[in-house]
């Protein structure tokens, strides 16, 4: 063990952890056992190594410039600031995540994220340098490892990278799936169903249709996902701890996000307000708001899709069998796809309302709750991830459709009676439709009885490219009338 010191006092240190006092107040303090993401934690060891990497150009330039003697602050060894950028860079890349201890939900404003990070970058810097961990005389974690940094700044500015990075995924993922339904567009466009409004059968209409509404609903999401990085990639680095740049040499305020910018190949921008973006979260509440109309548009479809190929529904899809149903009933299958992104979406609307809430109770200049803001929007934004991503490999790329069933069910439905409106009227529509139901035959029989129309008229009116045909001319309903379809 090793004893560290801070100003409430001391505490034990495991003699090899890299945390240090920091973070063992704050496990204690907060007993959850939520993880933090590591997305997030990747991205503030980037903002720190930024900083590193920026502070090596400041110490050249004030060295070029001015006598050190003459400097009213001592600049830190090279070989200090070059081992603490090896482990920003190895923290990066996810390394020391197994000696970040504090929980995801906590007190602070990120306080105690950002003092973790610092110890264990300053503890992995003195080993590198053959030192032990502690030697906080030789690299201390807030006067080296937080240099010019506060967690008001660097913690915002992280989390809006980590977003931004899964923002990428989800636009490719969302992208995926829309794809996989414009391919089932293209090859049922012509293949019948009864079109179900307030789940009574309508008109009829092709599942190509059908599909197509889908694939508008997700090129709708990722338009909107992809305008996100607008919102977002505005950063307060620099800003310190209440957006006027206190403490921190204009340099860096400066340089910082150019560097961050170069080293995620994302669009950083620096805000032209530091102080309206350390103290105001709206535009996560922005952006969560755009996760949740996605997560709206990927419950709607897996429900359709799970009614469709139920029981219940006739089954005129059929999804993809992937797991036993029942540890009793034999045989059976569920769509446990379709009830995964059901409950995702149902995480997603939770997680808005918590994340406008306390989104709002931001105080003055800094909003204290940021943490769990961030964290359940990294969250949502993993498990929209994962939605789509199942979505597309074990749901809608296996999907099948009945199609032989699909078409008898709208040519026994009264419905498609509807198609003939313009042609011979609503009262000769409704004979054959109340003839269909009464008989139970389908169209083309009840119309041999009746002799409203020639049949082979009727057949060409009630083929799915007809169906498909969006409205009608007057032209066509002369040319009809010519043909004796009257």
């Amino acid at each position: 063990m090793r004893t560290e010191k801070d100003q409430l006092g001391t505490c034990d240190i495991p003699k090899d952890a890299l945390y240090g006092i920091h973070s063992i107040r704050a496990k204690h303090n907060f007993p959850d056992n939520t993880r933090f993401s590591i997305e997030w934690y990747k991205a503030v060891s980037t903002v720190k190594l930024a900083y590193y990497l920026n502070y090596e150009k400041f110490a050249q330039a004030v060295q070029s410039k001015f006598k050190v003697e003459d400097l009213p602050m001592k600049l830190i060894e090279p070989e200090i600031v070059s081992a603490m950028i090896r482990s920003a860079d190895e923290m990066s890349q996810g390394k020391y995540f197994e000696h970040f201890i504090v929980p995801a939900i906590q007190g602070g404003a990120g306080t105690s994220v950002n003092m973790n990070i610092n110890e264990i970058i300053a503890n992995s810097a003195l080993l590198s340098l053959g030192h032990s961990c502690g030697d906080y005389h030789i690299i201390d974690p807030i006067e080296h490892a937080n240099i010019y940094q506060s967690t008001n700044d660097v913690i915002p500015s992280a989390l809006r990278i980590a977003v931004m990075a899964l923002l990428e995924q989800l636009e490719k993922s969302i992208n995926e799936t829309r794809s996989i339904f414009e391919k089932l567009e293209k090859e049922h466009n012509f293949t019948l169903r009864l079109a179900y409004t307030q789940m009574q059968a309508a008109v009829p209409t092709t599942f190509g249709k059908l599909f197509s509404a889908y694939t508008e609903a997700l090129w709708r999401d990722w338009w909107r996902v992809s305008k996100c990085f607008e919102r977002i990639k505005v950063v307060n680095i620099g800003g310190s701890a209440a957006g006027t740049g206190l403490t921190v040499p204009r340099y860096f305020i400066m340089e910082v996000p150019n560097i961050l910018k170069n080293i995620t190949n994302l669009p950083v921008t620096r805000s032209e307000n530091l102080t309206d973006a350390t103290s105001n979260q709206d535009t996560l509440v922005e952006v969560h708001a755009i996760l949740k109309s996605h997560a709206v548009n990927l419950e709607k479809i897996v429900s359709d899709l799970r009614l469709l190929s139920s029981d219940i529904g006739e089954k005129s899809i059929n999804l993809p069998a992937l797991q036993a149903g029942s540890s009793i009933m034999p045989g059976k299958v569920n769509p446990v796809v379709n009830e995964f992104v059901i409950e995702v979406s149902h995480i997603i609307y939770a997680h808005d309302q918590l994340i406008t809430g306390l989104t709002a109770m931001g105080c003055l200049d800094l909003n204290a709750y940021l943490p769990t803001i961030g964290h359940y929007l990294l969250s949502s934004l993993k498990l929209l991830i994962a939605a789509n991503e199942t979505m597309s490999k074990n749901l809608i790329s296996k999907l099948t459709i009945n199609e032989d069933e699909s078409i008898e069910k709208v040519m026994m439905s009264p419905t498609i009676s509807t198609a003939l409106l313009p042609h011979i009227g609503y009262h000769k529509a409704a004979q054959l439709a109340n003839f269909m139901v009464t008989n139970s035959v389908d169209i083309i029989d009840a119309n041999r009885q009746l002799k409203i129309i020639e049949e082979h008229i009727l057949v060409d009116l009630i083929k799915a490219e007809n169906l498909n045909k969006l409205g009608f001319s007057v032209s066509e309903l002369i040319s009809n009338k010519t043909n004796g379809k009257r």
